[in-house]
């Protein structure tokens, strides 16, 4: 009886992959894009650290949304995504001062955190 009162209630294994896919989609599309757009060279040229910067950021978002779609690794993918952004949103905000900007990328640090700690 006290058994069930403490066992965590089941995941939903299909709302569970539609984010995850949801999560990679928009990831690596977003990895892919820092290689080719012009938009991203500028703002990257902004941050003063080179275009390695960038093509790394890339990497690490492609590999980041591969990562959340391989069941054993979701965690380590999220956990990569969510300091991708984190670090997004202190770099638009200290380093280019445009704190408004980093609304999106902070909302994205933030639902990828309650993801994260929704899966524990």
């Amino acid at each position: 009886m006290f058994e069930q009162a403490n066992s965590p209630a089941p995941r939903n294994a299909i709302g569970d992959w539609v984010l995850r896919a949801a999560i990679a989609f928009v990831f690596i599309g977003a990895g892919a894009e820092k290689f080719s757009a012009e938009q991203w060279v500028k703002l990257f040229q902004e941050i003063g650290l080179g275009q390695w910067f960038r093509y790394f950021t890339g990497v690490v978002e492609v590999l980041g949304g591969v990562l959340v779609l391989i069941p054993w690794t979701v965690t380590v993918g999220l956990a990569l995504l969510a300091c991708t952004m984190a670090s997004a949103a202190l770099i638009l905000i200290f380093v280019i001062g445009r704190p408004a900007d980093s609304v999106f990328s902070g909302a994205l640090f933030i639902a990828l955190a309650f993801f994260y700690w929704n899966r524990r």
